[in-house]
């Protein structure tokens, strides 16, 4: 029987300075989303594009605006870095070669990566689902609660460094050089780690790069044409809004960002309309086997989640949504929900002033949570 955790929707960061308000106008009689995107932008953010799709068809809007000292608002259709949303992504590709018999979701992952020196308890399931105890390469909690340092991934730090180029085997063994979190398969503990070990089994398996097979198994055939697993890409392509981060007075844009620092796990650009369909084609059954896309939305009852989804019930009159929310370092947030069936869908991207204390948080879950239920209930 399918299990549904009631789990918040993951915290994005927010920004540290207000913007000058521009408003796209109303989608037709869609006051309402409207309404709650201009909330974001009234909050204190820089500028948010939103798309609906539902029984009523397609809607999409935008309010604030796409840079910071101009008038223009975000196109409704621009890139943006999508973080973590990538996670569904790379767990839609490794069990697609589990439905193919070249990768046992049970199996350890060192049987496929030898030469890392993988825990052997390690299994691929385990990878999906955050229950390996891999310490996080952006850094992690040690077993004592005292902060243990990864890689250089936010903060004032990172501005300087966010251009940085990093190899997925460079992430990994720096994580595989700090002691197990747990014991693998008795706790669940969000790491990146997991994601960028699943992008270097794909390909190991495949003897295909992550971005030619994501390309082949999931972009082409779906038609996303303006989402591409960027590398070394440092630049968003075409119409986007910006992002940008502040230390003392100074307001830095960091539009420009090197995203290899999370591969596999948060490196992706894509647009409103690519994560809608994207989404929608996995829920509605069209990328995996419902015996795996049942094995997907099963989610383990610590965080609720479960192969590369989040399963959160909305409450009473809402139902259930399966959903990945994500945020490279800084700048940048994206929604990703989607119903059971893959009709009913949300995906949005907000961008903000950011700083090390990632700005007044206090009103983005209320945020989400009104344009959420506006949309699912």
């Amino acid at each position: 029987m399918k299990t549904v955790i009631k789990v918040a929707v993951p915290v994005l960061a927010l920004l540290a300075g207000a913007a000058a308000p521009a408003t796209a106008a109303a989608g037709p009689d869609r006051p309402e989303l409207q309404q709650a995107a201009q909330a974001y932008v009234d909050a204190g953010f820089s500028g948010i594009q939103v798309r609906v799709h539902d029984e009523r068809g397609d809607w999409t809007g935008s309010a604030g605006v796409s840079k910071l000292g101009q008038r223009a608002k975000p196109s409704t259709n621009g890139r943006f870095w999508t973080g973590s949303v990538v996670k569904p992504f790379t767990a839609t590709l490794v069990l697609q070669l589990v439905a193919e018999g070249k990768v046992a979701l049970d199996a350890p992952v060192a049987d496929y990566l030898p030469d890392l020196g993988l825990d052997g308890r390690i299994t691929v399931r385990m990878l999906l689902q955050h229950t390996s105890g891999l310490f996080n390469y952006t850094g992690d909690f040690g077993p004592g609660g005292a902060w243990e340092p990864g890689i250089i991934a936010n903060g004032d730090a990172w501005v300087a460094e966010r251009l940085r180029s990093y190899q997925p085997e460079e992430l990994v063994r720096l994580a595989l050089s700090k002691p197990l979190r747990f014991e693998p398969g008795t706790d669940q503990k969000y790491a990146n780690t997991n994601y960028t070990v699943a992008l270097l089994l794909i390909e190991k398996v495949t003897g295909h790069s992550y971005a030619a097979e994501l390309k082949r198994r999931i972009l082409r055939p779906l038609g996303m044409t303006a989402t591409v697993a960027p590398g070394d890409r440092t630049q968003l392509p075409g119409p986007h809004a910006h992002g940008y981060y502040r230390i003392k007075d100074k307001v830095t844009d960091i539009s420009r960002q090197n995203l290899s620092l999370l591969a596999g796990a948060g490196d992706l650009i894509s647009t409103t309309q690519d994560l809608q369909t994207f989404i929608s084609a996995l829920n509605g059954g069209r990328l995996l086997p419902a015996n795996l896309l049942a094995e997907m939305r099963e989610p383990n009852p610590k965080m609720g989640y479960g192969l590369g989804l989040f399963v959160q019930d909305l409450g009473p009159g809402c139902g259930t949504v399966y959903q990945h929310n994500g945020s490279p370092p800084h700048g940048y947030g994206t929604l990703m929900y989607s119903s059971p069936d893959g009709t009913r869908t949300l995906t949005a991207s907000v961008t903000w002033v950011d700083d090390a204390t990632r700005g007044p948080a206090k009103d983005f879950q209320k945020l989400t949570d009104t344009l959420v239920k506006q949309v699912f209930c």
